[in-house]
């Protein structure tokens, strides 16, 4: 009998949709051949609606969350969004008939199941900010705040995996499946999943979108992208800008792009016409909406180094992967898997980038230098190819769909098998 997996998503934001069209590519050619059932937010069932369409027939069925529904799921208050989550999968696993159950994002699963709480069905679902193995990183000491955030998720973690309802976690972090197999009983439910490189959208335009056009061609083009949350750091980068050396700043160009989130848009609009007026000799263009996958491919194929900026972000990035499979450096945060990544595969230049000084200065030096100078072509290359959509894909899909009973820690896991240096 094929098995039939819920994949739950509130979400319409951030990597969701490239990520569900990753697995309806993916699900024909695994071997189990599932059956799809796809409980999203309203807006993302209609984003999904050629991936849906191109699925082989009876592979596919498509559930549009309630408005009130999917404002539950992602309530600002962080056990309501919880609760919510784990009781709809609970209710769609019953209605759909699902065999087991998905949740494209994890981490505030722990609180539900960590207090023991059933799905009816095993579930499973990815893991996006495990901190608690930070310590081997470096550098840098943890906050208080981030030393309490860090023993509250020990405590959730080990509770969470005893859960019987819990198939798989897999892991964005290919250093945590390592960490939870040698401190935790039951850490071998824990799995590294391959954030995926994105691949080039096929049948890219060759006419660049009006925001582009008037960059200057014989400056170095520095972008920031995604959902411009004020952990990506926005803020500390306009601030960083307006401290540049004149010589650094009109050899560079910079461009932020993407939704910026509705409580930070006033204070980031005024930040950039502040900038604009205090600095003309830096060209900087603010484009406040969601990229289409072709504009976003060609604002960074156009780019010359990516920017990520984050605060002490917890996590993966997909930044890193689009940066390493378009060969571009990064200038990125220090702290955590973030920095650890960049370092160990020569991605780009990392920074204290909660120090708006230390940012400017590695933005001068990366326009002093020119952007060859900040990473390593083959270490970008291998990253990327160890990160495909396919790898992704087949991972997640193998992970939710796994017999407990005939699994063993490191079956389906490409984690290293030393701690970071």
């Amino acid at each position: 009998m094929r098995p039939h997996l819920l994949i739950f998503e509130p979400d319409p934001r951030g990597h969701s949709c490239e990520w569900i069209e990753h697995l309806l590519a993916a699900a024909p050619k695994s071997p189990e051949q599932p059956i799809l059932s796809l409980v999203v937010a309203a807006d993302l069932a209609h984003l999904l609606g050629d991936a849906v369409a191109r699925a082989p027939a009876n592979q596919v069925r498509v559930v549009a969350l309630t408005s009130r529904e999917q404002a539950l799921c992602t309530h600002h208050r962080l056990a309501v969004s919880a609760f919510a989550r784990w009781w709809l999968m609970r209710r769609y696993l019953q209605r759909t008939g699902a065999s087991a159950g998905m949740f494209l994002q994890f981490d505030h699963l722990s609180l539900p199941l960590g207090l023991g709480l059933r799905t009816g069905r095993p579930v499973s679902g990815v893991l996006f900010r495990p901190s608690v193995h930070y310590g081997a990183f470096g550098p840098g000491r943890p906050s208080a705040k981030e030393r309490l955030r860090d023993g509250r998720k020990e405590v959730l973690y080990r509770l969470m995996l005893a859960n019987p309802s819990l198939r798989a976690v897999l892991s964005l972090d290919p250093y945590f499946p390592e960490f939870a197999w040698r401190r935790y009983r039951y850490g071998e439910k824990v799995l590294a999943l391959p954030d995926p490189a994105f691949p080039a959208p096929a049948g890219v335009s060759a006419r660049e979108p009006a925001f582009m056009a008037g960059i200057p061609k014989e400056r170095a083009l520095f972008v920031l992208f995604g959902e411009l949350t004020a952990r990506k750091g926005v803020l500390p980068l306009i601030e960083a800008l307006a401290m540049l050396p004149a010589d650094a700043a009109g050899r560079i160009a910079v461009i932020v792009a993407g939704r910026l989130d509705a409580a930070l848009r006033p204070t980031v609009q005024q930040a950039a016409a502040k900038l604009a007026l205090a600095r003309r000799d830096l060209w900087f263009h603010l484009e406040d909406r969601r990229l289409g996958a072709d504009e976003l491919a060609q604002l960074v194929s156009r780019s010359d180094v990516i920017l990520a900026p984050y605060q002490r972000f917890v996590g993966s990035s997909g930044i890193l992967m689009w940066a390493a499979r378009t060969q571009r450096p990064v200038i990125c945060q220090d702290y955590g898997l973030l920095g650890h990544l960049t370092r160990r595969h020569a991605l780009g230049l990392t920074v204290d980038t909660t120090d708006a000084g230390a940012l400017s200065g590695a933005i001068a030096l990366a326009a002093q230098r020119g952007p060859a100078a900040l990473g390593d072509a083959a270490g970008m290359a291998a990253f990327a190819a160890s990160h495909t959509v396919e790898n992704f894909a087949l991972t997640l899909l193998r992970g939710a769909l796994r017999d407990p009973a005939h699994a063993t820690a490191h079956s389906l896991s490409p984690a290293p098998r030393t701690a970071p240096k």
